[in-house]
């Protein structure tokens, strides 16, 4: 694969790939940071790709490892989320709550979630993207939709 074809592979998902982002490090800068580190990491280390089929999975994989990167750096600090100004943005306030539940999910079943609601991606592309068997991503998404109902049903 060429840079040339890199790049249109990477301009085809990067949406995606910031949808992960933010979802994983909660703020707009951070998921910019990882998602430009990744495809940064993914450019360095493209011919290591041995099937280009793979090309979405193995972006993913790499962004993930670089939102685990961002969010060890900044775990201290306090996130603020952003109260929605005007009634137009009604809908922001619904989802506040489940943002926040879903950033205090243990790394494992948010990895699953983020992976299989935010990137619509199925059961069997988000085993390979987290390199675990089909039936443990069927486990950690009970798992992970029991603590939200939790979670939410408390609020």
């Amino acid at each position: 694969m060429n840079n040339d074809l890199f790049a249109e592979r990477v301009e085809l998902i990067k949406s995606k790939l910031y949808r992960i982002a933010y979802l994983y490090t909660g703020n707009e800068d951070n998921a910019i940071d990882a998602v430009s580190e990744a495809i940064y990491r993914g450019l360095i280390s493209y011919k290591k790709l041995r099937n280009l089929e793979y090309f979405d999975t193995w972006m993913t994989r790499i962004l993930i490892n670089e939102c685990n990167k961002v969010w060890r750096k900044i775990k201290n600090e306090l996130f603020i989320e952003t109260i929605p100004d005007s009634a137009e943005d009604e809908q922001a306030y619904e989802l506040l709550p489940l943002k926040e539940a879903i950033r205090k999910l243990p790394g494992e079943l948010k990895d699953v979630i983020i992976l299989r609601y935010y990137s619509d991606l199925t059961l069997s592309e988000t085993a390979k993207i987290l390199n675990i068997p089909q039936g443990t991503v069927v486990t950690r998404q009970r798992r992970a939709l029991k603590l939200l109902k939790l979670e939410l049903l408390e609020e």
